[in-house]
């Protein structure tokens, strides 16, 4: 199906922050396929644990208990605010357990009427019908019917608004901690305070979309963990949990997960023992506290550069968004032609919303790859200043 719009550019083969073409052309992914490969292409410890288990089992249904999911369920229930975990192939299905499980939980509280779902613009949820609603933009929903009932939008960072919607109706509120495809826009650490006090007060569950800046992009594994006092109940996790090999998952507290019980949903593929497998091994990668710190390093590094290059290129870039290594450049010339301008410099960033570029390069990667990016972001705003001013100067000719 059309459905994509592909650039005429394909890739034969990857390593670390690397990708070739098939004639050995080599590119710097900051893109990382949308903040999926955190631990760079062909990773040793991933490819082995794959091969490993792949010689063994692949698939099993669910209704057999699967020892790879209770072991990186209890990884990531003692990394996190989490007591259970349902494990899917996406985040979008990560996303559709998450409005599952706050919607039947007020339903086990015997308050059916509770089913509203909470979001805000900007936000981007994944493609499934729930999903699109949820976030709501008219961008993904319009020509699939009429909206669903259920989802209330509001304008991004307006903790009054979010004060005047909650009501007797609310089942949730969900957000991204640091929206991605909105234009790399990071709450602020004291209105997640707020509204995870709000949730408390009125029985409203918190469901957070860490599908992208979650799993060590910010520099602590979770986004939230930056705002302190603020978890969730819910959460979808995705994209780096499997470092490239689809696994996602949906955890919760004990009380929010109350509802879900047996029959309330299920996979075919969720938590196969392959996925299980490379989750395992990327989580335990992830974790370290020397990546984690590592992280933070890089990020401070592009901070400081990226300054350095509004200053030098105020008419290219208008402002550095983000937070960690999920870092947004909000453009004055269009994000697309900038994006090719990279690319003519064998440079991969992802597109975003709002005019905004997205570097989301894998996490290990190195000051001096970094020192690349930057390189190469600069050749892109040269090329992108040449264009802006090319046809002014043929005018004047």
């Amino acid at each position: 199906m059309a459905v994509y719009s592909r650039t005429p550019l394909a890739f034969e083969r990857g390593e670390g922050a690397r990708l070739y073409t098939g004639d050995g052309e080599a590119y710097l992914d900051c893109m990382a396929g949308i903040a999926v490969n955190a631990l760079g292409h062909a990773n040793p410890i991933l490819v082995k644990a794959l091969k490993d288990q792949a010689e063994k089992l692949w698939h099993t249904s669910n209704i057999f208990t699967i020892p790879g999911q209770e072991r990186l369920a209890k990884a990531l229930t003692d990394a996190s605010f989490a007591d259970v975990v349902f494990f899917t192939n996406s985040g979008s299905e990560a996303i559709e357990v998450a409005i599952k499980t706050a919607r039947k939980y007020h339903w086990a509280k015997a308050q059916p009427e509770r089913i509203d779902i909470i979001g805000f613009d900007g936000s981007f949820h994944g493609r499934t019908l729930g999903a699109i609603n949820a976030a709501g933009n008219p961008n993904y929903t319009e020509g699939f019917g009429p909206p669903l009932p259920g989802f209330v939008h509001l304008p991004y960072g307006d903790f009054d608004a979010v004060k005047a919607a909650v009501g007797p109706t609310t089942a949730a509120i969900i957000l991204e901690p640091v929206q991605g495809e909105g234009g790399a826009r990071s709450w602020p650490e004291q209105m997640l305070r707020d509204i995870r006090a709000l949730c408390d007060e009125t029985g409203t569950l918190l469901i957070y979309d860490e599908i992208q800046c979650g799993l060590g992009r910010t520099g602590k594994l979770f986004a939230h963990e930056w705002a302190g006092h603020a978890s969730p109940d819910i959460m979808a996790l995705a994209k780096a949990l499997g470092g490239g090999f689809p696994v996602g998952a949906c955890v919760a507290t004990a009380e929010a997960a109350q509802g879900m019980t047996v029959g309330s949903h299920g996979s075919t593929y969720g938590g196969n023992p392959l996925a299980m497998a490379v989750g395992e091994a990327a989580l335990a990668e992830i974790v370290k506290p020397e990546l984690m710190a590592h992280v933070r390093e890089i990020a401070g590094f592009f901070t400081q550069q990226l300054s350095g290059l509004i200053e030098r290129f105020p008419d290219v870039v208008q402002e550095v968004r983000g937070k960690g290594l999920l870092i947004g450049l909000k453009l004055k010339t269009p994000n697309r032609e900038f994006m090719q301008h990279a690319r003519d410099n064998h440079l991969l960033l992802a597109g975003g919303g709002d005019n905004c570029v997205r570097l989301l390069p894998p996490l290990n990667l190195t000051l001096e790859e970094a020192s690349e990016a930057i390189g190469k972001l600069e050749a892109s705003c040269e090329a992108a200043r040449a264009k802006a001013k090319a046809p002014q100067d043929k005018v004047g000719a």
